[in-house]
């Protein structure tokens, strides 16, 4: 029986579950010592970004329980999966200041649920900064949790880079609830 506060996925390497695979409870920066590439996977249990680079890098995406036959029909993606990092199970209270700008400059706004829009509620161009003080959250380029998306865990992010691309603003914020688990 799995563990709550355990997650479990299985990747394999081509499309609709075929070809070798690899079942992983934990983070993993760098797949390509288990499976030459990875287009679809179950999720079992737990909440998982998974990542087009290794070590974490590149567009990322949530997964929660169920089934991802084929990356490329999900989520556009052109290549395949290199890591993933397990979300941890979190139940306490959310709270995270955002940025309108850099290096916490410009407006700053203390947020502690979702927010559709931080141009509507805040009159905010952007956030191109933040602190998570608790919670785990998701991130979404476009307002309505719509674009690319990045995963906040606690910390300070002066900036935000994915794949290379540094000066990522995003638009609006969703908490990662012990219900998506």
């Amino acid at each position: 029986m799995t563990n709550m506060n355990m997650g479990r996925i299985t990747f394999y390497e081509e499309r609709n579950f075929q070809g070798r695979s690899y079942d992983c409870t934990s983070d993993c920066s760098d797949m390509s010592s288990y499976l030459s590439r990875c287009q679809s996977c179950r999720v079992e249990s737990g909440c998982w970004m998974v990542y087009e680079r290794n070590n974490y890098m590149g567009n990322q995406y949530f997964l929660k329980r169920g089934e991802y036959s084929d990356f490329t029909q999900h989520f556009g993606m052109s290549d395949s999966i290199r890591s993933c990092r397990m979300i941890p199970m979190y139940r306490g209270n959310y709270r995270m200041r955002i940025y309108e700008r850099e290096s916490f400059g410009g407006q700053m706004h203390e947020m502690m649920d979702d927010c559709e829009s931080i141009m509507d509620r805040y009159r905010m161009s952007s956030c191109m900064s933040c602190n998570v003080m608790e919670g785990h959250w998701l991130m979404y380029e476009q307002p309505h949790f719509r674009g690319k998306m990045m995963y906040m865990r606690p910390g300070e992010y002066r900036n935000f880079s994915m794949g290379g691309m540094s000066g990522m603003k995003f638009l609006s914020m969703r908490r990662i609830m012990d219900s998506w688990f």
